[in-house]
């Protein structure tokens, strides 16, 4: 049996983002569009494309994926009642903070890849309190993510 240290994760239990289910149309375009403007490692892509695996995800960092949950599986979503209903994009935005030059490089690549970007927003309040800079793009599966940085 592997222990958490072997997978790389952290092995305190204080309370942190596990994972985001984002509903997508074509997980394997998705998990690209994430690996190549966001620079996220896909995971369990090589094991969801030979049909071992019911979806894939991309690495955050160390401690957050986001699985890409294929819309073909909404009806199958049980687990609470009106779970299936969740497939229309019912969350607002999920807010990524990056460093201002990973902020900068992914603007640029977003821009490269005539995906729409927001103006920039300032002085925005999250987690971390007030961020200098932000600015708000979809994914091509419509889902709406913030990109800000604090420093």
């Amino acid at each position: 049996m592997e222990d958490d240290t072997s997978l790389g994760c952290m092995t305190d239990n204080s309370t942190r983002l596990d994972h985001v289910v984002l509903w997508v149309r074509d997980p394997v375009a998705s998990a690209d569009f994430y690996e190549k403007t966001l620079g996220m490692e896909p995971v369990r892509l090589t094991e969801f494309a030979a049909g071992a695996v019911s979806f894939p995800s991309v690495r955050l960092n160390d401690e957050t994926i986001f699985d890409l949950m294929p819309l073909t599986l909404a009806d199958g979503m049980k687990m609470v009642p009106g779970a299936a209903e969740s497939a229309g994009h019912p969350v607002n935005h999920v807010c990524l903070a990056l460093p201002a030059d990973d902020f900068e490089t992914l603007r640029a690549r977003l821009e490269e890849g005539s995906v729409p970007v927001s103006d920039f927003s300032r002085d925005s309040f999250g987690a971390r309190g007030t961020a200098r800079r932000s600015f708000y793009f979809r994914d091509p599966d419509g889902n709406v993510f913030e990109a800000r940085h604090y420093d």
